[in-house]
């Protein structure tokens, strides 16, 4: 199906691929996104993407080229140099942001049924955080465009002699932008829209199994008047070398702006003491594990649990599982949905099967469930010892690893938690306020969830230490990624210039403390 409509006095073309699914006809487009066009890949090179639900192809894809690549970053550069993008008023490319963002919010239930059907998320948690949390960011940064700024600096010499310094930020250039596949269209936002907001123009790459909501989004960004050239979208596999070198060297005369951001995942420590709230911590220990099917950067890798109480929280655990339903996403009661492809499935099955031939003990799971599509169950594994691959090594899916350790022994188990490579996430549960504000001060990672998990907010900066990366994603911090500073000096003598800031200073977030005792 091909639809046709005026853009910038151009006629845009799109092929759909259309589905009548979830009491809808979705539209797809299915091609390379290059140059404010939709167009087949150079070689005409196609590959199919795969409905994790029951292992049909949805559509097939456009599967970019080398050559594909370098067009796509000409026109980014293109489009930077000497488009309206980077010069236009910031208040102008704030307001288009805005209605990239309304129009992600009229199209949230088409964007979130295309989400679940080539990724596996539940439909519920697609369209509230997968989309929701997209058009929240584009909405954020849509509002920090006129707010990028520089500062003045005081100088000794700038008295007698009238000089005055200050600073500006300015936009890098074209940046490269590739993303995994277990939160498609939300990493496409925390990536792009802080990227846009700057100035900035970019070629993306989303993950070869999940292509089609980056591909809707293009679609978007026509309608809401982005200008040509500044988004560009590569589907297919293999490319990503060739894209970090093509824009590192489009962006060669700028000798210090090759920047890189990178969230590399992790293994993240959640520590339950015996003084907890039980039944919060029981609630909020499985969605660290079991949210969008384990497929989450900063999923509880390892969850330590007090001697006293673990008995009484593995079996609580596996209470709760059994009432898990599991099946189709799109279905409203499903609570656990498809992995995202047979790769992924076929690897967590054999994580725990070294779990096993390691010696610990299986309690519930493991194995694929036996119906059509990828689907893999609940896991629980307890008495896990520090030295085993699955203590060490991060799932990336629906697994519980459970180790036990002695009670009132706090640094013992800080030093185990901080023992591990990754520094993603981490979290505590206790109600003790000491000891929460202890534990969590000492604990490696970017992030510390106290009395709560999965909290992650547009506002607030996001990233890790250590093997999990470096620079932020989201607030004002990411800013900074995406810029430049450039430093001017200029001799004021015929001018009285004064202006008023403010410095806020952004440390490490301790999110909700809910339920301590003070």
């Amino acid at each position: 199906m091909a639809t046709t409509f005026q853009n910038q006095e151009e006629e845009l073309v799109i092929d759909y691929v259309t589905k009548d699914i979830n009491n809808m006809t979705v539209k797809m487009p299915h091609q390379c996104f290059i140059n404010g066009k939709f167009e087949d890949a150079e070689d005409g090179k196609t590959y199919n993407t795969v409905n994790p639900t029951d292992g049909s192809v949805i559509c097939k894809v456009s599967y970019a080229s080398v050559a594909d690549v370098d067009r796509a970053v000409s026109a980014a550069k293109e489009a930077f140099d000497n488009g309206p993008w980077g010069k236009m008023n910031p208040r102008d490319r704030g307001r288009l942001l805005y209605r990239l963002a309304d129009l992600m919010e009229e199209h949230q239930e088409e964007l979130a049924t295309i989400e679940t059907i080539d990724s596996g998320a539940v439909y519920t948690l697609a369209l509230k955080t997968h989309v929701g949390m997209s058009i929240q960011t584009f909405r954020y940064f849509a509002g920090w465009c006129d707010k990028i700024q520089g500062s003045t600096i005081p100088i000794n010499q700038a008295r007698p002699n009238r000089n005055l310094t200050f600073t500006k930020k300015e936009p890098l250039g074209v940046c490269a932008i590739v993303i995994p596949w277990n939160y498609p269209l939300m990493m496409l936002a925390w990536k792009s829209a802080a990227c846009l907001a700057a100035g900035n123009t970019l070629v993306l790459k989303p993950a070869q199994v999940t292509p089609l909501t980056a591909l809707k989004f293009a679609e978007l960004t026509v309608k809401a008047g982005i200008p040509k050239g500044v988004i560009n979208i590569v589907p297919g596999s293999g490319i990503r070398i060739r894209l970090i070198f093509r824009v590192v060297e489009t962006n060669r005369n700028l000798i210090y702006s090759n920047k890189v951001s990178l969230e590399l995942g992790g293994k993240s420590p959640l520590i339950i003491f015996s003084d907890c709230d039980m039944d919060k911590a029981v609630r909020m220990g499985m969605s660290s594990v079991y949210f969008n099917k384990g497929e989450n950067c900063i999923a509880a890798g390892r969850l330590f649990v007090e001697e006293s109480i673990h008995d009484e929280y593995i079996r609580r655990v596996v209470e709760e599982i059994k009432k898990m339903k599991i099946g189709d996403p799109l279905d409203r009661s499903t609570d656990h949905g498809p992995q995202n492809h047979k790769a992924h499935l076929d690897k967590l099955v054999e994580y725990c099967e070294i779990g096993v031939k390691e010696g610990a003990m299986l309690v519930y799971g493991g194995r694929q469930v036996d119906r059509p599509g990828f689907f893999m169950e609940p896991t629980v594994f307890t008495d896990v010892e520090d030295h085993m691959f699955i203590a060490k090594e991060e799932s990336f899916g629906p697994v519980m690893v459970v180790s036990k350790f002695k009670d009132g022994d706090v640094d013992g188990v800080l030093s185990r938690a901080n023992n591990t490579e990754f520094g993603l996430a981490s979290g505590v549960f206790t109600r003790d306020i000491n000891k929460a504000m202890y534990v969590s001060e000492r604990l490696e990672a970017g992030t510390v969830f106290v009395n709560t998990y999965n909290k992650t907010d547009v506002a607030a900066p996001f990233g890790g230490f250590k093997q999990s990366g470096f620079g932020k994603d989201l607030g004002k911090t990411e800013q900074n990624t995406h810029c430049i500073i450039t430093l001017y000096h200029f001799k004021t003598s015929f001018m009285t210039m004064r202006i008023m800031c403010m410095c806020i200073q952004v440390r490490k977030p301790f999110m909700s403390t809910c339920g301590l005792k003070l």
